[in-house]
């Protein structure tokens, strides 16, 4: 083999490893600044589509701008944005016997949180595991929004299927998508009001 086609070869591989390590990079890029353009982004419980689309909507009544509102019986969260709107996201609520009204403020939010199940749940279903680590299989989702001292939680899930209906034993649930939206949005401290 002469020298000349062995360098030719040489710089075909070279160049070739090169095309290859750019598209690697370009896809990386892709999934961590578009990951809504990434057919992989299911696996993580993102891109599943809602059958309650988050929308800004009218919202008359005395709250303030950063309070959160739940209607149980519409199984919506509004977020109050300003005087008279709210943004409003499809939730899944507690299923009979497991629903509850009051008013909280939130008090911790983590993002892809470990999950113990309380005693009280542990007591009902002695099958689930005593502690899961926070990811993908989690049934607390990408954001967890905790309420004040109380057992309850806003928390994404890895079962979309499920928002709009009544199933969880008392926290509310919501997409990932929507759970990371309001996660950005809510401080520590604001109010949470919970209507039946």
């Amino acid at each position: 083999m002469s020298s000349r086609i062995a360098a030719g070869l040489m710089m075909s591989a070279t160049l070739g490893c090169a095309v290859a390590t750019f598209g690697c990079t370009v896809a990386k890029a892709q999934f961590f600044q578009e990951p809504s353009a990434n057919p992989f982004q299911r696996l993580f419980g993102f891109g599943a589509p809602s059958s309650i689309p988050r929308t800004m909507v009218s919202f008359p009544g005395p709250y303030r701008p950063g309070t959160v509102v739940i209607s149980t019986s519409g199984r919506r969260l509004y977020l109050v944005t300003s005087p008279g709107q709210a943004l409003s996201y499809g939730i899944g609520v507690g299923r009979l016997g497991f629903t509850w009204t009051g008013t909280h403020s939130v008090s911790m939010k983590r993002e892809w949180p470990d999950w113990t199940p309380p005693s009280q749940m542990l007591r009902r279903r002695p099958d689930l595991p005593r502690h899961m680590v926070g990811g993908v299989e989690n049934p607390l989702g990408a954001r967890a929004i905790y309420l004040g001292s109380s057992l309850y939680r806003i928390h994404g899930s890895n079962e979309p299927e499920t928002i709009g209906q009544a199933v969880s034993s008392g926290c509310f649930r919501m997409t990932n998508e929507d759970v990371v939206d309001l996660y950005d949005r809510v401080r520590i401290g604001a109010t949470v009001v919970v209507l039946r």
